[in-house]
């Protein structure tokens, strides 16, 4: 049995991460988060301490740590985007590895800082990439994967509406030095899963930078991707208005729609199971998403598009 910590308890994330913890057969000894809305816990771990301040979190494992009694082996990071690379080197001090959410940094460069630490203190930083451990989509890899040598070019769309309501432009998500914006905050899922089919981009071109639209065209090693990401309700198609829904997530291939809506339940635990194995996903894994999400945030616009440009981009530039 293996001692957690984790930041960010009162978020949207972490009750898949304590659910992954518990049924891996381990124990969460101690939270942070500075809101207090934390009863989720209860139905999980308890016992476990609970603190709404970071510095007080921290002395706390530093003390369990040198009264010998073990202290934690991992520590969970669910916190918002900005603050992962700070608690990462958090649980490198307290001699624990990392678990941390996508994106596992904001910048490239944070990167390699975080494996010179991983050498200076013998820990690892472990990251949630759990598409990548979905069934259908694992199945999808390997019939790609199979063609490789007839050289096949696929066509690719993804399309990704999820409505917001006004309280996530005054949450932590609605600010771009905190998120990251659109992109990083809830495109980096479905970039990483692309490359992990494709390849890394050859060709990137941005035709729309919103505050809460993104989108452009990818030419990668076997595939050309036009990509369209939104929070907009007026974005998503008439059909999905209609059945009173408020986020739309599609992804096709050559025309064909890629099934993967089900099945989503247990793939945080099955990447912790990966991960205490020691098979998880870890920095060079997370680099490419994190590496291409930082330049869709700092890129100028395309003037001239050159690949192909997706309905809905067409359809606002009108």
């Amino acid at each position: 049995m293996k001692n957690f910590g984790l930041t960010g308890l009162a978020g949207y994330i972490a009750p898949r991460h304590l659910r992954a913890i518990k049924d891996t057969g381990n124990q969460l000894i101690a939270a942070v988060d500075p809101h207090d809305s934390v009863g989720i816990i209860d139905s999980y771990f308890p016992e476990a301490s609970f603190f709404t301040e970071v510095e007080r979190f921290d002395r706390h494992l530093e003390k369990i740590r040198r009264e010998g009694n073990g202290g934690i082996d991992y520590l969970t990071i669910c916190s918002p985007n900005h603050l992962h690379d700070a608690h990462i080197r958090l649980a490198m001090r307290v001699e624990a590895d990392a678990i941390c959410e996508k994106p596992l940094v904001m910048n490239p460069w944070n990167l390699d800082v975080l494996q010179d630490l991983e050498e200076e203190y013998g820990q690892r930083v472990w990251t949630i990439l759990q598409l990548r451990v979905h069934p259908s989509l694992v199945e999808l890899k390997k019939k790609i994967e199979s063609e490789k040598e007839n050289g096949r070019r696929h066509k690719v769309r993804l399309s990704y509406i999820t409505s917001r309501g006004l309280w996530y432009h005054y949450s932590w998500k609605g600010d771009i030095e905190k998120s990251g914006g659109v992109g990083t905050n809830i495109g980096v899922h479905f970039f990483d899963l692309l490359m992990w089919f494709f390849g890394k981009p050859e060709t990137i071109e941005l035709y729309t930078r919103e505050k809460n639209r993104m989108g452009g065209f990818f030419e990668l090693p076997k595939a050309d991707v036009e990509w369209f990401l939104s929070l907009e309700p007026e974005d998503l198609p008439d059909q999905v208005k209609e059945s009173g829904q408020r986020t739309y997530r599609s992804i096709t291939i050559d025309g064909e729609e890629v099934e993967f809506s089900s099945g989503f339940r247990d793939l945080h635990t099955r990447v912790y199971e990966e991960t205490l194995a020691g098979n998880g996903f870890g920095i060079e894994n997370a680099r490419a998403s994190i590496e291409l999400v930082h330049k869709l945030r700092t890129m100028d616009l395309t003037d001239s598009p050159s690949g192909l440009v997706h309905p809905s981009i067409e359809k606002l530039k009108k």
